[in-house]
């Protein structure tokens, strides 16, 4: 019994400790159960890219030992998102995610979640990678591992909210579309949000504490804003990936809303606490 208290106390010592192990979860899932073509080189890549570039800031810049949790985050959500026809495309994604984390940083905060960096500039860049909603399938299994695994994670870092205005707001302008506008079946809606890749963006990506708004409030809008957008490039620019790319362009404001509002509180990933941002630094 001692020992699963000291399990737990160390899982919500850290936000990212759960999130890390549900990613591992999701990420053995696709191999094993969705069968996923697992090319070892690619995911060799990946993470060989994300630990030297974290190992160099560690080493020549002074970041700490536990920065490599977010590394870890950073190319396990790379594994989960990105389809590349080669290994360097996954390095260089990798290499590019945490590089951008030193190089673009504001007030303690990313100018883009690392993942979405990584995965929209290899897709722009090369025209050999792209983000893959359709490898986890539409199975009901998946949105139900994937969202109660995000609540949970979510809860523990108090970004809950963040997550579910957007999906609420994505979902509903799509209901109004498909089932009150087009008149199609529910079964077209619940097909259109019964996506991996979406569940993910929303419990996972779009939820990053180090990109999004200090401001609740404002931090609500502004997913409820991306929401909105991302639904207008998926329905009528006919974009694959509508929300990483609309998250990628809405990230680099968040400097700029906190600098306007009254918000003082920043994130803090150890013990799961918001912080005065004038007497603590964000770690990453």
């Amino acid at each position: 019994m001692q020992s699963l208290i000291n399990i737990l106390t160390w899982l919500r010592s850290d936000g990212r400790h759960f999130q890390i192990i549900a990613q591992i979860s999701f990420l053995i899932y696709g191999v094993l159960i969705l069968g996923w073509d697992a090319d070892w080189r690619n995911y060799l890549a990946i993470f060989s890219g994300v630990i030297l570039a974290q190992g160099m800031a560690i080493r020549f810049a002074g970041f700490p030992i536990e920065s490599l949790k977010s590394a870890l985050i950073t190319g396990l959500g790379l594994s989960l998102l990105m389809k590349a026809n080669h290994p360097i495309l996954f390095l260089s994604a990798a290499l590019l995610a945490i590089g951008m984390k030193f190089i673009t940083k504001i007030n303690g905060k990313h100018l883009w979640n690392p993942a979405n960096f990584g995965i929209v500039a290899a897709a722009a860049l090369s025209g050999d990678a792209w983000i893959s909603p359709g490898q986890w399938g539409s199975s009901a299994i998946i949105v139900f591992i994937v969202g109660t695994a995000g609540l949970a994670v979510l809860s523990n870092i108090k970004r809950l909210e963040t997550g579910l205005a957007f999906l609420l707001t994505f979902a509903m302008l799509e209901y109004s579309r498909t089932v009150l506008y087009l008149g199609w079946e529910h079964d077209v809606f619940l097909l259109k949000l019964s996506i991996g890749s979406l569940w993910l963006f929303s419990f996972f990506m779009i939820t990053d504490p180090m990109t999004t708004p200090n401001n609740r409030k404002l931090r609500i809008g502004w997913a409820v804003a991306v929401g909105a957008t991302s639904f207008y490039l998926a329905n009528f620019k006919f974009i694959n990936g509508a929300p990483f790319w609309t998250l990628f362009f809405f990230t680099p404001f968040t400097p700029l809303l906190d600098r306007f509002t009254p918000a003082i509180a920043s994130f803090s990933w150890k013990k799961n606490t918001e912080t005065n941002i004038n007497t603590q630094k964000i770690s990453i």
